[in-house]
């Protein structure tokens, strides 16, 4: 087997500059979600893409996985849908008389899980430990998933019929949660002149490339000052009147990982309250649960979240 060199701030930059200028030749005019993405694909953490169909949520997951030269799974997901279906099960070969496991679609390194939330909540939970630990446990057996491992799960914000909404602890493995939205109008017009043909990326990384980013990002600093800003940000979360259930400690966790992502894309190997600032609303808005007289009043998480990031002094 052969071990990623490790990646120094300068190369990590210029790693993650190249996939992205790379999907853009297929995703237009969405740069900031795509340094989002990339940056949740830097720290190990997996993206919940929210939005109406036909803005190219599976487009951005296959063309991630084709700039990355990794391997790519779509899971479309049913009420049908059973946890075998996604991780796998045994089954009976007749020409040696055993039973084997045949891996499901969960064995990759990009994974979309296509309208999670049309699946039963017991499906849904075959997902929780291939989020959490990279790892699945099939019976009485843990199996640990390929390296890189990311998925890209997406939910439609409109149609409520036949859905089973993600609850917090699904929601909690989520790293971030973001929108790709409409094209602009020149870039939409450029796709409407495209056609439907698909665009097949090169790869500008390989699997060993992104482990060892991933690894680069584990070392990226965080002095104390900066790690209390994050730790008052949470809390701050936990304290809103409207939120009856703030910020978990995983989500801290998260946003420090995604802050160090950041820091290294920007050539650093230390992490600075813009970096963690810029990142609040992505990572933390989808993981508030808010009471329910602000519920129906309309509260909205992202504008509490971008309340509580006014509010928070920043480290001197």
């Amino acid at each position: 087997m052969t071990h990623p060199v490790e990646v120094d701030p300068v190369a990590a930059r210029a790693l993650l500059g190249a996939l992205r200028d790379s999907l853009e030749t297929v995703i237009r005019g969405k740069r900031d979600a795509l340094d989002l993405v990339l940056a949740a694909c830097a720290a190990g953490g997996h993206v919940l893409l929210e939005d109406i169909p036909g803005t190219g949520k599976t487009t951005l997951a296959r063309s991630l996985a084709q700039a990355t030269g990794c391997d790519f799974k779509r899971i479309q997901f049913t009420p049908d849908l059973l946890p075998g279906d996604i991780i796998g099960s045994s089954v009976f070969d007749q020409r040696t008389g055993r039973f084997r496991f045949r891996r499901g679609p969960i064995f990759t390194n990009v994974l979309i899980a296509d309208e999670i939330n049309r699946a039963s909540p017991r499906t849904q939970s075959a997902l929780l430990e291939a989020l959490a630990e990279q790892q699945v446990s099939v019976e009485g057996r843990t199996r640990v998933l390929n390296a890189p491992f990311l998925c890209i799960a997406t939910q439609n914000p409109v149609d409520l019929h036949g859905t089973y909404p993600l609850p917090e602890a699904s929601l909690d493995r989520f790293a971030v949660k973001i929108s790709l939205g409409y094209a602009p109008e020149s870039d939409e017009r450029a796709l409407v002149q495209r056609g439907m043909a698909s665009i097949v990326l090169a790869p500008v990384a390989s699997p060993a490339q992104v482990v060892a980013l991933q690894a680069a990002v584990s070392r990226v600093t965080i002095e104390d000052s900066v790690a209390d800003y994050i730790v008052r940000l949470i809390r701050a979360t936990r304290q809103h009147p409207s939120v009856r259930n703030g910020v978990s400690t995983r989500g801290a966790q998260h946003l420090a990982k995604l802050a160090r992502a950041r820091a290294l894309a920007r050539g650093r190997d230390f992490v600075v309250p813009d970096d963690v600032q810029g990142l609040a609303i992505p990572v933390l808005a989808h993981r508030l649960m808010l009471d329910t007289r602000a519920r129906y009043a309309g509260a909205d998480r992202v504008a509490i979240v971008r309340e509580i990031a006014a509010a928070v002094a920043l480290p001197r």
